[in-house]
């Protein structure tokens, strides 16, 4: 469907793509991986033209379409949220046309061309599209769609300038789904969606007709939804027939593969040289000597890849908790005339590893900030444990850095007024994105996602027995997110997690409390169970 070929690619001195050659089918489910930096980005703004690369060919039938959700920046307003996502439906009088050029064309191709049974599947998919432009079924698609992304029946008139920057996205999503290209280009489509909303549009794009090219550090969303793995490293493309996990697998296959050839090449070099050495001297032997020399001069030899080292860190030692950690006594949070908590009651012991989840504008930042201290209510108690030491982390923590500091010094200054003697700010700074001189950036050039990873960091310098961490994986990659993981994995004391990354969730908690709109509930189990009792429960099992 699409092809690229010997594309070169430059910035400065840095090679993001060095000559690769890639193709894209139809019905290709494509995670792209890689450390930040490695071109993911760049490969999905090339395909639509945004990019001018260097040299090489990129072909792409004029019968494809494209749709593209970037990270943030779309806002839409002036419509109602109906009217904008029904502009989603424009193109249909457009694919008539696509349909009787490709018919066209169909009838000057090679019939046994791969190229023109792929043109057949477009066609057929076209045709199956245009069918659903049905106006008796529009309505009830784009409803369907909308409310599997999280809004409800009573935001179908309100302005769409009404929504925030989070809702913005999920309607630039919603019109994206519905006009459903040939090729989904999605860079970090979860960002922005809660666990029920994400576990709906998991099922959806397993249904998708078209291809899908994602971007994404959600381990368990790219195992649900990819059967190819492009991993961009160091200007390559390396292309695996799997999801995530079978990358994982294969990788370490190829690795240890190439360890082994690298072992025997060294073996036979060596084994050439002594026999060099040794008749060297043996005029008798000279020709074979020499024979062996040129051989040797025209190995290959087997360069092993370069791969990051892997960054560990842990908690400081936690200080002695009490049983009890937490305890809300009947309490009552409003804004305005929103209710967000009535009467609640909710009881956090030591040891207690709680996850926190549920659609957005629930309350569970709220809740968050609640349990922290660091958020009044009107009524009710908060009750906290004799010996309980807090540390907690809220996005808008970052608004609170030093102008006048660096990231090292920083993370440094929040290490030393925790007395935390034993802590690595380099090697936390390291494990949170922060490379090399990154570390000497002053607060105040840093992007809004190095701010909350700097914030994070500050975090994990203090000495405390119980951990809230509000979405503490926003803007961090797969490999730094298990580096977190494995901290809070060793960490003895009690945690609260607000999170919809259940990859990330479930070998962290043993309890699930689900904040929804008209109450809570507090389940014992992980996340991946949570959501399968979900399922249950729609389906009516329950």
């Amino acid at each position: 469907m699409i092809g690229l070929k010997n594309l070169h690619l430059r910035y400065g001195e840095k090679v993001i793509f060095g000559d690769v050659t890639l193709t894209v089918g139809v019905r290709d489910r494509i995670g792209l991986v890689g450390s930040n930096g490695a071109g993911k980005s760049t490969l999905l703004k090339l395909m639509l033209n945004e990019v001018e690369i260097d040299r090489g060919e990129f072909e792409m039938p004029d019968w494809v379409t494209l749709g593209y959700l970037p990270q943030d920046g779309i806002e839409v307003q002036g419509r109602t949220l109906y009217k904008e996502v029904e502009t989603a439906f424009d193109d249909a009088l457009e694919l008539q046309g696509k349909i009787d050029e490709a018919d066209e064309k169909l009838a000057e191709m090679d019939t046994s061309s791969e190229e023109y049974y792929d043109m057949i599947d477009m066609i057929g998919g076209w045709e199956q599209k245009l069918e659903e432009y049905e106006p008796e079924k529009m309505k009830s698609k784009i409803e369907r769609v909308l409310m599997g992304l999280g809004f409800s029946k009573d935001d179908m008139d309100r302005d769409t300038g009404e929504f925030s920057g989070g809702w913005q996205m999920r309607i630039a999503l919603a019109k994206l789904l519905l006009r459903q290209p040939s090729l989904l280009l999605l860079d970090e489509p979860t960002n922005h969606l809660d666990i029920i909303a994400q576990n709906w549009f998991e099922d959806y794009l397993t249904r998708y007709e078209g291809s899908i090219m994602v971007i994404s550090h959600d381990r368990a969303f790219l195992d649900s939804i990819t059967n190819r793995t492009l991993h961009l490293s160091m200007g390559n493309i390396e292309s695996y027939k799997g999801n995530y996990s079978f990358y994982v697998k294969e990788s370490q296959t190829r690795l240890d593969a190439l360890r082994k050839q690298k072992a025997n090449q060294e073996k036979e070099i060596q084994r050439q040289k002594d026999f060099i050495n040794r008749f060297r001297s043996n005029v008798k032997k000279a020709s074979m000597v020499q024979s062996r020399i040129k051989a040797l001069e025209k190995i290959e030899i087997i360069e092993m890849p370069k791969t990051e080292k892997k960054i560990y860190f842990r908690f400081p030692e936690p200080p002695p908790s009490s049983q009890k950690v937490i305890e809300l006594v009947g309490m009552t949070k409003k804004y305005g005339d929103l209710t967000v908590f009535n009467n609640f009651n909710f009881h956090i012991d030591k040891g207690d590893r709680i996850a926190v989840v549920g659609v957005n504008g629930a309350g569970k930042s709220t809740l968050a900030r609640v349990l922290a201290g660091t958020e009044p209510f009107q009524e009710g108690e908060r009750n906290v444990g004799l010996n309980t030491v807090l540390a907690y982390f809220a996005q808008q923590q970052a608004e609170e850095l030093d102008p006048k500091k660096n990231a090292l010094e920083e993370v440094e200054a929040a290490a030393a007024e925790a007395g935390h003697e034993d802590a690595n700010p380099r090697a936390v700074l390291g494990a949170l994105l922060f490379r090399k001189d990154d570390v000497f950036k002053s607060t105040t050039v840093l992007s809004g996602g190095e701010r909350n990873r700097l914030a994070l960091a500050k975090i994990l310098m203090k000495r405390a027995n119980t951990i809230i961490l509000d979405e503490p994986t926003n803007h961090l990659d797969i490999r730094s997110k298990e580096t977190l993981q494995d901290a809070i994995k060793a960490f003895p004391g009690t945690v609260i997690l607000v999170s919809h990354d259940r990859d990330f969730l479930d070998p962290l908690v043993n309890k699930v409390l689900e904040v929804r709109k008209d109450g809570t509930r507090l389940l014992t189990c992980n996340v991946s169970e949570y959501i399968a009792r979900l399922e249950q429960e729609q389906s009516g099992k329950l």
